[in-house]
């Protein structure tokens, strides 16, 4: 490594460790301000609580992490410019592509470093958070009951809500409460008042209520509704814990605890789902049509299909796994799809009852298939291909964002070389405007991915995109130069926004004069 490059690296480690240290604290303050007083409420031990903001920080890391690097650009070279270090370096034939290099190749490391974080800490520590948080949900419940609102009391089906809620002494009034577990009746329950509390072995949630109606309907019997009158009625909800249970067994993951690997799988079960049901419609079609022109229905037609092959990506990671962490990567592995792994393989979608074939029928009589097949394999289709859509974005959206870390060097190079005078407030002002135009367009992108108007990747990688051929238009501009001297700070763009305007003027009054 030359002595310049090890000079630029230097340059760049310090403001790099002081963005990522502040803005991480930053936002991790804010995260302690919203769940601090709910989870200090529940009589949580500190170390549960420390463990729910421990598990916060890889979630704000991996927003961060992009943010630092362009921080530390153009914090590195604002300050190299001002002091005329780039004009020194360019005296001595130095262009501009040979101070960018050694900088963008610490960009390239940033971004493999911000996917491999993202791709195989982040799922699991959302995972593991996601955990928490619901054994922390399931922790005395009553302590977060609103007065007016309507409360779900888990784990069972009952939401309660009450005009007014001692939380010292568990007395409510004017209680309702809705019971919706049941699939054979479904009952309101009105009370005047009641009380609350912790029933002995403090798992159950005991109610007691005073001076109320059962209304209780029943979906078999809709002609009928049984209306009941009471003194005194007492309701217990089990496995209500007072002290907080850790759950051992792994959730369901969602597509943000998910790595880049577990979702191609979710993706590849979706595509396969889309073509079985797209054939399941034509194959009614086309059993329809036979059946009207009188023809013999045709035979029943294979219908196993199979499966794309994984990327090599995920195999070299799963090998990584076995070696490291081989019980992890069990668990990951039957955590996820059924018939799933690595290589192709033959795999039947599940949860669905077979479509039936269509039979042999009367040539006289001919009976057609029922709308309602034709109409749920349509929905099976639609569906699968959001969902395969949906997971997609969120498969770019990990590369996206890691790969930002290019692009920024690229613009915070060319804004910092272009305005060498712009200080702090070109550290500050200019790195939220190319931050908060890069995540706007992931964020807007997403929405439109999701509903179908742009493609995944066209969602994801537009910003990216645009950023990088400003970046690179100018890098040309500013490598014509002859110094960064020249430049100068906002001021300049200010004044030159205002020399656009008269101009506009001048000519918008020409032309009425004109005509």
């Amino acid at each position: 490594m030359s002595l310049l490059s090890r000079y630029l690296l230097r340059q760049l480690a310090a403001p790099f460790l002081f963005a990522l240290t502040a803005l991480t604290s930053l936002m991790l303050l804010s995260q302690i301000a919203k769940k601090f007083g709910a989870l200090v409420g529940k009589g949580l031990p500190w170390t549960v609580i420390g463990e729910v903001f421990a598990l916060s920080v890889p979630f704000i890391v991996a927003m961060t992490l992009p943010m630092a690097v362009l921080l530390a650009v153009l914090y590195a070279f604002s300050h190299l410019a001002a002091d005329n270090e780039i004009t020194a370096m360019r005296a001595s034939g130095i262009s501009v592509y040979q101070i960018l290099t050694p900088v963008l190749a610490w960009g390239v490391f940033m971004s493999g470093f911000n996917f491999v974080f993202v791709d195989q800490i982040l799922p699991r520590s959302n995972a593991r958070l996601r955990n928490l948080l619901i054994d922390i949900g399931r922790k005395k419940p009553t302590f977060e009951l609103q007065e007016q609102v309507i409360n779900e009391v888990p784990p069972s089906q009952y939401f309660l809500r009450a005009n007014r809620i001692d939380a010292a002494t568990g007395h409510l009034r004017e209680v309702t409460i809705y019971d919706v577990g049941g699939d054979a009746s479904r009952r309101i329950i009105y009370a005047d008042s009641g009380l609350m509390a912790y029933a002995e072995g403090q798992t159950d949630l005991s109610l007691r209520l005073y001076d109320g109606s059962i209304h209780q309907y029943r979906p078999v019997d809709p002609a009928g509704f049984q209306l009941t009158y009471f003194k005194v009625n007492d309701i217990r909800v089990k496995n209500v814990f007072d002290e907080l249970e850790r759950n051992t067994s792994e959730a369901v993951r969602g597509d943000r605890e998910m790595s880049t690997c577990e979702m191609l799988d979710v993706i590849r079960d979706a595509d396969l789902e889309e073509v079985e049901a797209a054939r399941d419609r034509h194959a009614l079609m086309l059993g329809d049509l036979r059946t009207l022109l009188a023809l013999p229905p045709l035979g029943e037609a294979d219908s196993a299909l199979e499966l794309a092959a994984a990327p090599a990506y995920c195999g070299w990671i799963q090998s990584v796994q076995e070696l490291v962490l081989p019980k992890t990567a069990e668990a990951q592995s039957a955590a996820q799809s059924k018939g799933q792994g690595k290589g192709q393989g033959v795999t039947r979608v599940k949860g669905r009852p077979p479509l039936p074939r269509t039979p042999t029928r009367a040539v006289r009589t001919p009976s057609l298939s029922n709308w309602s097949l034709t109409a749920t394999a349509l929905d099976r289709e639609r569906d699968a291909e959001r969902r395969a859509a949906r997971y997609a974005v969120e498969v770019h959206k990990k590369w996206a964002i890691s790969m930002a870390c290019i692009s920024f060097v690229i613009i915070g190079i060319v804004m910092a070389l272009r305005f060498p005078r712009g200080g702090i407030g070109l550290v500050i002002g200019g790195g939220l405007l190319v931050f908060s135009v890069h995540y706007v367009g992931l964020t807007a992108g997403e929405s439109l991915a999701d509903r179908a108007f742009v493609t995944p990747w066209a969602a994801m990688w537009t910003p990216n995109i645009l950023l990088t051929i400003v970046g690179i238009l100018g890098l040309l501009r500013v490598n014509r130069e002859s110094g960064s001297t020249r430049g100068g700070d906002f001021q300049e763009v200010l004044d030159a926004v205002r020399h656009l305007w008269r101009r506009l003027r001048q000519r918008w009054s020409e032309a009425r004069g004109s005509a």
